[in-house]
């Protein structure tokens, strides 16, 4: 898809609007720059015409490297940029041209000088869609009339008539559109040479938010009759897709004139809400599999790890699940209702399992061992995101202990018969604990959805760098134990 058009800084109107259009409709989107005008969503404010050599040079440049599939034409500007572009397109016609034929922009600033629409018949005798707006389209009558046979202040002439008159008078289908009637609907009337048309009809959407439209609704159009082969088909599409972008454009804030349209609001729509955890557990897919390869957890699912490893590992788990007890309490405290109960609950849990397990399996050993500096580091990034002022990121941060040994437990499987850690692969494998994960994930994804960027990002980070530690944490009791056997075997 080439676009042949005028600028926008802003983004909502011209080449910048018709490539978004594009992209949205899923072609790709080429562009030639026919003027480059400042304007912004109260209007024009000045347009630089580059040297029509210029204009020749960018069309050449495509049409010798790539073959065009459709080009939509909209701001010409001048008179001999209308001859230059004609040329170009009697050379390389592709299958589908629409010419949008900006004379006045929404705004009211007229965007084509009165030698250029003149010139403009021999482009329209090209084009197989001209999609004029009302004003447009009575000046085009005028330009079709012959020497302006038809009054412009005539008022029993219908749009569909005037239409009627440019169709044949340059043998092109013609859409009248009805943006800028009144009434509950917006009808747009597709008009062929022979005088048939077809109506198309979709709720008026009242928003001022309607910069760009014509340059939207015309790329919209090219695009997707140069996949369907069918004008009717493409208008149809095009339409419906134009007025989600309408109903989706107030809340895109674009200046404080007539804003534009959102150019991404379908297919927006028609995608699957994010879902932020996921999105950080695929993130941080590279830390997961390290977890799974480290030789604690191998020689641990595979029942030959030291029993005095595993106890060094309990005793450093137990100082975490102290801290980490702590954290989820004053999560239930600053929460409310089921969430609340849910950390409340998993606190609780952690109680549990020191008792439990840690207790149970330390009896005496490793039991006054000091805190490793990886489970300091640990507990000191808790600190922090506790200290944040944020619960959402302190939330975030205490995830991924949920979710890491959940992970692990699923992946390492049911212990055999007689297997010496069956507790510990039997308590992070237990379906219950899978379930307080995915209770714990739920509450977390509730907070990021309803966090602002600054908050979401911080809580991104807590939670990746929490999923670190846990690769550190697991790393800890063999490294700790080499470390030992080292200074053992060093001389006195």
């Amino acid at each position: 898809m080439l676009s042949i058009a005028g600028t926008d800084p802003t983004g909502g109107a011209g080449l910048q609007a018709d490539l978004k259009a594009i992209a949205a409709l899923d072609g790709y989107g080429m562009g030639v720059v026919t003027a480059l005008v400042a304007q912004n969503t109260h209007g024009v404010r000045s347009v630089h015409v580059p040297d029509p050599t210029f204009l020749r040079a960018q069309l050449d440049a495509v049409s010798d490297d790539v073959v065009v599939d459709a080009v939509k034409i909209g701001m010409l500007g001048t008179a001999e940029v209308v001859r230059t572009v004609t040329a170009w397109l009697r050379e390389h016609r592709p299958p589908v041209v629409v010419v949008d034929p900006v004379m006045v922009a929404t705004s009211g600033d007229r965007l084509l000088d009165p030698s250029a629409a003149t010139a403009m018949g021999d482009l329209f005798a090209l084009a197989d869609l001209v999609t004029p707006n009302r004003a447009e389209l009575t000046e085009l009558a005028v330009l079709a009339g012959a020497s302006g046979t038809i009054d412009r202040t005539t008022t029993d002439r219908t749009p569909t008539d005037r239409a009627l008159l440019v169709a044949r008078r340059w043998d092109v289908l013609v859409l009248a559109k009805g943006g800028h009637d009144d009434g509950p609907t917006a009808d747009d009337v597709l008009v062929a040479p022979d005088g048939t048309t077809r109506t198309f009809t979709a709720p008026r959407v009242d928003t001022t938010n309607t910069h760009g439209t014509g340059c939207s609704l015309s790329s919209a159009i090219a695009t997707l009759a140069a996949d369907a082969g069918d004008w009717e088909l493409a208008v149809g599409g095009a339409k419906t897709w134009l007025t989600a972008a309408l109903r989706g454009s107030d809340a895109l804030h674009v200046g404080t004139g007539n804003g534009p349209v959102d150019h991404g609001a379908a297919a927006r729509a028609a995608r699957p809400p994010v879902v932020w955890t996921d999105r950080w557990w695929d993130d941080v897919a590279a830390t997961l599999d390290e977890v799974l390869a480290c030789d604690f957890l191998v020689a641990l699912r595979d029942g030959t790890l030291d029993e005095d490893v595993f106890a060094g590992y309990l005793a450093q788990d137990l100082h975490y699940l102290r801290a980490y007890e702590r954290h989820l309490a004053r999560l239930a405290d600053v929460s409310a209702g089921s969430a609340s109960t849910s950390w409340a609950a998993a606190a609780q849990g952690c109680a549990d399992e020191a008792r439990d397990l840690h207790h149970r399996r330390l009896a005496g050993s490793h039991a006054e061992d000091p805190v490793h500096p990886t489970c300091a580091g640990y507990l000191a990034h808790l600190q922090e995101a506790a200290d944040s002022g944020s619960a959402a990121v302190l939330a975030a941060a205490v995830l991924p202990c949920f979710r890491v040994y959940a992970w692990v437990g699923t992946r390492l499987g049911q212990a055999p018969e007689g297997h010496p850690f069956a507790d510990w692969l039997g308590a992070y494998g237990d379906p219950g604990f899978a379930a307080a994960s995915a209770e714990a994930t739920a509450i977390v994804e509730e907070l990021a959805a309803a966090a602002d960027p600054d908050e979401r990002g911080r809580m991104t980070r807590a939670f990746r760098r929490s999923t670190e530690w846990e690769a550190a944490f697991f790393r800890m009791p063999t490294e700790a134990a080499a470390a030992e056997s080292e200074a053992a075997e060093e001389p006195a």
